[in-house]
């Protein structure tokens, strides 16, 4: 990000159709009708629909509380608003600013308090943001190209040149990550996050299908990461956390993802790593 001295707040036009068409699109994609959404919002059917067909203007505040119950992100808030007409209300603010210490400060802490197991911090399109010293595990072997700022995670994570090569059940893992972004385009209709689906979904498969969307086996409660390090074989399984009542947008984008072993070898595996010992066994 390029350093500012204060925070910014999004402008740029994206969707240029009304206000009342883009609101239309973001209820038919999660799935309500006018009367649940009406419902929820508290208006009325006839006022929701004079909205979507463009016979009434919104005011500032009905969008905003429309948006809330669409679960619509900060970032096209700011788009509905402006098409309304009115100034985009969210932030965006790098995370060089002073502003964010609290934020940095934070996400350090819980990616400190995590070792020896990794964690990392990534952006809306999985860009490293940050991360502790045991995820360095996963950058080992990769090619330099994908190691170049800004370091995509899922393209480091899929790619052939990247992870891929040590992941054990990559057929598996890459069908329940690709599967992962499709939701999130579905729920965002981002289009930079469309093509970044695209090309992980067009990396070369790694056995069939049916290996991949096997059914669950009944020793696993949760598809595991199976990754080979040097001679050993390391098993995690991941947790998500993001910040709970953001109002700004890059702080609404951020997640940090933790990865826990999930037997005992990888928990002994990474501590003994932590301590020095290094990878043999």
């Amino acid at each position: 990000m390029t350093a500012m001295t204060t925070a910014t707040v999004t402008t740029s036009l994206g969707d240029v159709r009304p206000v009342g068409e883009q609101l239309r699109a973001w209820r038919q994609r999660r799935r309500l009708s006018q009367l649940e959404l009406a419902s929820t919002a508290d208006v009325s059917t006839r006022h929701l629909s004079f909205v979507e067909t463009g016979r009434s203007v919104p005011s500032r505040e009905m969008v905003l509380r429309l948006a809330e119950h669409l679960e619509v992100p900060l970032r096209d808030r700011n788009l509905l608003l402006v098409a309304a007409g009115y100034a985009p209300v969210y932030a965006e603010t790098p995370m060089e600013e002073p502003r964010m210490d609290a934020v940095r400060t934070a996400l350090r802490q819980v990616l400190n308090g995590h070792e020896p197991y990794p964690a990392v911090v990534v952006d809306r399109f999985w860009n490293l943001i940050d991360a502790n010293g045991a995820a360095a595990l996963f950058l080992e072997g990769a090619a330099p190209h994908l190691l170049e700022p800004p370091v995509n995670v899922l393209r480091l994570s899929l790619h052939p040149e990247g992870m891929a090569r040590n992941i054990v059940n990559l057929a598996q893992w890459r069908a329940h990550m690709v599967d992962r972004v499709r939701r999130h385009v579905a729920l965002t209709a981002d289009a930079s996050l469309a093509a970044l689906y695209r090309e992980l979904r067009d990396y070369p498969a790694a056995g069939p299908v049916a290996e991949a969307f096997a059914p669950p086996t009944g020793n696993e409660v949760l598809v595991p990461l199976r990754v080979r390090v040097g001679e050993a074989e390391l098993s995690f399984f991941s947790t998500i956390a993001t910040f709970g009542t953001p109002v700004d947008i890059t702080v609404a984008e951020l997640a940090i993802e933790s990865f826990l072993p999930a037997d005992e070898t990888t928990a002994a595996f990474l501590r003994r790593r932590a301590a020095g010992e290094g990878a043999g066994g």
